[in-house]
């Protein structure tokens, strides 16, 4: 009985035959005769010369691995010279079809591990480093000129070249565009002197390290404090207070109020009947305790406006009003705050007339740092750095072919 099959991946290939060879698939493949080239002296011709048979690893079939022994074409031509047909599904010198490679690729980066990706598709896990590494080589070799508008932060990767490494990305397009080995100064000031030169704006937690290697390396841009670096000096603030006054009070309220310390974090208005009981229990125990969350709800009063103002001179003396009302307030956990608030005044006030954040940077390490505990840890940061890279860069296909 004669029948056509089409399998994708192998474009105008004939299946001959298909037969279980163990636990794989064996297709028994060929290609039409047609006129060839000849690369010797570009005659066609059509002579057939002989047969061999290649084995060719291909994708599964069915979810069993397969296996093509492919009948090999060689043509001769009338000026003496040997050789083979053209294929569309294999390279020269290849043992796997061309979408074998293609998914290795892609599931090289796309798996958890390599030895995961190498099970799927019943290879060696060394198979899939190398199109692992020629991936990479291919990717992530060409350096080039960064953006406009950046963000940067450190996240801990824990490879061969250090703890921290440092993520550069888009801050428009939220693309991560390269991974530093380390958080040092000299290394950002080295990069950015190199690939920086259109940079106008970086996005940076409250770092000094940072702020200076950008100043001396891009001369002085614009510099946005991430909203939550310089909020949570607030928060920090009325939790040193609350630790020191719960010191002197009665073993269970010391406890209690521990666990009920998110209360003082939530803003008033948006406290429910209960936890207001516990606020004014606690802030009636401690005088200091009062006030500190009193100058909380005056700096949440101010950040909430100003999200919503574009009035830059109206902000900036609505904040050094709470400045007054904290040296007034004499306690010390918030003097330490505000200082720090004062020598980023700045960079504070371009994060209300600019609209960008590191939120979406802490997504970023925080999937980096799930792809690290998956893999059990990276050893090489080249592998690390690759592997981030390459896997956010292709994150909306999936582990299986590009169309």
């Amino acid at each position: 009985m004669n029948f056509n099959m089409k399998i994708l991946g192998l474009k105008e290939v004939i299946i001959e035959k298909i037969e279980e060879v163990g636990e794989r698939v064996a297709l028994y493949v060929s290609l039409p005769i047609k006129a060839h080239k000849c690369p010797s002296c570009h005659a066609y011709t059509e002579k057939v010369h002989d047969y061999r048979i290649r084995k060719i690893n291909h994708l599964k079939f069915f979810e069993r691995l397969t296996v093509l022994f492919y009948r090999r074409r060689r043509y001769a031509c009338g000026c003496g010279k040997r050789f083979s047909e053209d294929t569309s599904f294999v390279d020269k010198y290849q043992r796997y079809s061309k979408e074998w490679n293609q998914v290795a690729q892609i599931r090289s980066f796309k798996a958890k591990t390599f030895k995961e990706a190498a099970e799927s598709l019943g290879t060696s896990s060394a198979t899939i480093m190398r199109r692992f590494k020629k991936s990479a080589k291919e990717y992530l070799t060409m350096k080039t000129q960064l953006p406009k508008r950046i963000a940067i932060d450190e996240y801990k990767g824990d490879t061969d070249v250090g703890k921290f490494q440092l993520v550069i990305a888009d801050a428009d397009t939220h693309e991560p565009i390269d991974i530093l080995p380390n958080r040092r100064k000299d290394t950002i000031k080295e990069y950015l002197y190199k690939y920086g030169s259109q940079v106008e704006l970086v996005v940076m937690d409250m770092n000094p390290s940072f702020k200076a290697a950008v100043n001396q390396a891009l001369g002085r841009p614009v510099i946005v404090a991430d909203r939550f670096h310089f909020c949570r000096y607030i928060y920090w603030a009325i939790d040193e207070v609350r630790r020191k006054v719960q010191k002197d009070w009665h073993a269970y309220d010391r406890k209690k109020c521990k666990r009920m310390r998110f209360v003082l974090y939530k803003r008033s208005d948006q406290l429910a009947e209960k936890n207001r009981f516990y606020l004014d229990r606690y802030t009636g125990f401690s005088n200091e305790l009062k006030k500190a969350y009193e100058l909380k709800e005056a700096y949440c009063e101010w950040f909430d406006w100003a999200k919503k103002s574009d009035d830059m001179p109206e902000i900036k003396r609505r904040l050094k009003a709470f400045y007054r009302k904290v040296e007034d307030a004499n306690i010390p956990a918030f003097l330490k705050a505000i200082r720090t608030l004062k020598n980023w005044q700045p960079e504070i006030l371009n994060s209300f007339a600019f609209n960008y954040s590191n939120g979406f940077l802490e997504g970023i390490n925080n999937k980096t740092k799930v792809m690290k505990r998956n893999a059990y840890g990276f050893r090489r940061f080249d592998h690390a750095r690759a592997k981030v890279l390459l896997n956010i860069k292709y994150k909306t296909i999936g582990t299986h072919l590009v169309g």
